[in-house]
C-alpha cells in the first residue's frame, strides 16, 4: 500500500472522528445522554481524562503522545515491509490514536459518546484503534491474510 494511501486512510479516520466529536459536543452538553436505539445504544457525552475505555486516569499526556509518535513512525517508516492488510490496519490504528491525541491537546480529555450501557463509553477513534490493532495482528498471524501482498 503506497504511503499516500496510508496517509489518506489515517487522515480520513481523524477527520471522521473529529467531525463526530464536534457534532456530539454541539448537540449534547457534557453528561447528557439520548437513546438512539432504546435499551441498546445511547449517545452520551463524556470527557475521558484516562486512556482507552476510561482506564488509567493518571497517565501523563506525554505517554499517549509518545505512543502515537512511535506508531506514526512505523506507519510512515517501516510499514512498507508489512503485508498490505497490516498496513491498512496500522493506518486505521494511527488515525484513531491521532484523533484521541487531538482531543487531549485541545481540551485535556477525550470526547467519548458511544454508550452501549454494558461497556465504558467510547468513540470512533477508540473503535479504530481496536479494529486496526486486530487487523494488524490477524494479518501477521494468519497466513492467508498475510499473503494478500506486500
Amino acid at each position: 500500500m503506497p504511503v499516500v494511501a496510508r496517509a489518506v486512510l489515517a487522515a480520513g479516520v481523524v477527520a471522521a472522528d473529529q467531525a463526530l466529536k464536534a457534532l456530539v459536543a454541539h448537540l449534547l452538553p457534557v453528561g447528557a445522554s439520548v437513546w438512539v436505539i432504546p435499551g441498546v445504544l445511547a449517545l452520551t457525552h463524556v470527557r475521558n481524562p484516562g486512556v482507552a475505555f476510561s482506564l488509567l486516569r493518571d497517565v501523563p499526556a506525554i505517554l499517549p503522545a509518545a505512543l502515537t509518535a512511535a506508531l506514526l513512525g512505523v506507519l510512515f517508516g517501516g510499514a512498507r515491509r508489512l503485508p498490505r492488510t497490516a498496513q491498512g490496519g496500522l493506518a486505521v490504528l494511527c488515525g484513531g490514536a491521532v484523533g484521541n491525541l487531538v482531543d487531549r491537546v485541545r481540551i485535556g480529555a477525550v470526547v467519548d459518546y458511544v454508550d452501549l450501557r454494558v461497556w465504558p463509553v467510547f468513540n470512533l477513534a477508540d473503535a479504530a484503534v481496536t479494529a486496526g490493532a486486530v487487523t494488524v495482528l490477524l494479518a501477521l498471524a494468519v497466513p492467508p491474510l498475510a499473503r494478500g501482498g506486500r
